[in-house]
């Protein structure tokens, strides 16, 4: 029996005289079987483009091959594994395949499905720990090496959307050669939270081979579920705050990672409801826009963050103009304003944080108080003028406390204040690496964005809502460094980015099968 799945590819098929056995189905293809046949019995179990080829000839990239009859090839998933040589017993008999080796003596049909169930368990541990994501994290990268072909992902790293994080981390890693009078403490802890950018290359890797990127959608909105149940249970009864350190309503982390959290579960389903409509599958897809409701009503009347009420406006917009034509998003919008209003009336949540954000600009600009926005308009004022001194390539990694420190000598009140989180991504970026840092952050945004933006699918959804709140989210906050919302893009452009390269695999097939037949 022949696991097509277990093996590097391409995978030569000479005659189509074998037998075979994939996900509990299997069966059986003779010497002159049609090309039709094989195509809708075999490959297309694969969900994939099988490329029938001229009779006598098999492709691959050591050109054309003696075959017979009846030849094929199975587009490339990775590079083949050792193979011995297909052989005849007899002049005209059946040619086969006599054996294919899995890479590194592991069984890979084993091995294959280890990466894709530990990254379940990293997105579901995501809302709620940060040392078991860490755990998993470096389990999954122990996991791809049995089937982990180096020059293949060389290749990938060419993408700019795997490139450009690495990049970034690169730039971090050479920051430290004139980060001047910092200590290594700091320098180390700047390199760290960019090297979570590594991984981006490695998921898109990974589930571009996979294709089980919807178990990690699905394990993270259960998780986000979860955290969402328990925190309109503390709301409804506060004996259910098991964690008395905790906002009440904010059953674990804080209020902008919950915030973040629910938002992107509760537009990444919306959605997905909208593809199950255009299915006519009206049942699930209302249950979906239920659960996604409730995601909202809880940033609306339990706990909410000033940061998720300005992505949750853009990311409608998004979806608007996503999925609706000009008439329905006029509708939309309407119907969002309506609702705006009403949320406005009713929770006194709502009213608190848009009133005492107001309050609290005020009592900066007029009595220089110390209040949250006016410690993030202080924080950009010397950010920007930290970044004025470095232009061109920063003030080096890790430096951005200890020139807080030296401002604060001889200061009183908020402008004695010491931090190594200016609270924008931007300028982050900036003070630490200058112009290239900042030329780097937003073409790693552009082109992730351009990865997604216009593609049809799920997938390509989910993470095109990822690049929008992390970008919208990271004018207030250094949302790319931060554990979960940087864990949460790096997952979701990771996981959503292979399974778009994926989905156009097909296409790319269909191109090269064309060519084929026309040389034939």
């Amino acid at each position: 029996m022949l696991d097509l799945e277990s093996y590097g590819a391409p995978v030569y098929i000479v005659d189509l005289t074998y037998e075979f056995s994939e996900s509990g189905r299997s069966g059986k293809f003779y010497q002159g079987a049609s090309k039709s046949r094989a195509q809708k019995r075999l490959f297309h179990l694969h969900q994939t483009t099988f490329a029938a080829l001229p009779a006598g000839r098999v492709w691959g990239k050591g050109g054309a091959l003696s075959a017979g009859k009846n030849a094929g090839i199975l587009p490339a998933r990775s590079r083949p594994c050792m193979t011995e040589r297909a052989s005849s017993s007899q002049p005209g008999s059946a040619t086969h395949l006599t054996r294919l080796s899995p890479r590194l003596g592991f069984d890979s049909a084993a091995w294959r499905g280890a990466p894709d169930v530990l990254c379940v368990l990293i997105a579901f541990s995501l809302p709620w720990s940060t040392t078991l994501v860490a755990i998993f994290i470096v389990v999954w990268l122990l996991s791809l090496i049995p089937a982990f072909d180096a020059s293949e992902f060389a290749q990938a790293l060419r993408r700019p959307a795997s490139a450009l994080p690495v990049a970034l981390f690169v730039l971090a890693v050479l920051g430290t050669l004139w980060a001047a009078d910092i200590a290594w403490s700091e320098r180390l802890h700047g390199i760290a939270v960019v090297s979570k950018l590594l991984l981006i290359p490695f998921f898109i890797y990974h589930f571009e081979r996979s294709g089980r990127g919807l178990w990690i959608a699905i394990a993270f909105l259960a998780s986000c579920t979860l955290v969402m149940l328990a925190s309109w249970a503390q709301f409804i009864d506060p004996r259910f705050a098991f964690n008395q350190i905790y906002t009440l309503g904010v059953p674990v982390k804080n209020p902008i990672s919950q915030s973040q959290e629910l938002a992107f579960c509760a537009f990444g389903i919306f959605g997905a409801a909208m593809l199950l409509i255009a299915r006519r599958e009206k049942k699930l897809a209302a249950a979906l826009i239920a659960l996604g409701l409730a995601f909202i009503a809880d940033m609306i009347f339990v706990a909410s963050s000033r940061t998720v009420l300005v992505c949750i406006p853009v990311l409608l917009l998004f979806f608007a103009f996503t999925y609706f034509e000009r008439r329905g998003v006029l509708i939309l919008v309407a119907v969002a304003i309506i609702a705006a209003g009403a949320a406005w009336a009713t929770s006194p949540i709502l009213r608190a944080r848009t009133t005492v954000a107001i309050a609290e600009f005020r009592k900066y600009s007029e009595a220089g108080d110390i209040t949250s926005i006016g410690q993030r308009l202080e924080y950009w004022r010397k950010s920007i003028r930290f970044f004025a001194a470095a232009p061109v390539i920063g003030n080096g990694t890790g430096a951005i406390r200890s020139l807080f420190e030296r401002d604060a000598v001889g200061r009183t009140g908020l402008s004695a204040e010491i931090i190594a989180n200016p609270h924008n991504q931007t300028l982050n970026v900036a003070v630490q690496w200058g112009a290239i840092g900042i030329v780097l952050l937003y073409a790693m945004w552009f082109v992730h964005l351009r990865m997604f933006a216009g593609v049809s699918g799920l997938a390509a959804w989910i993470g095109l809502v990822a690049v929008v709140e992390n970008f919208v989210s990271s004018i207030f906050n250094s949302h790319l460094f931060d554990f979960v919302e940087g864990w949460i893009y790096v997952l979701a452009v990771g996981v959503a980015g292979g399974m778009v390269m994926r989905a156009r695999k097909p296409s790319e097939n269909a191109t090269v099968r064309s060519t084929m037949e026309r040389s034939s």
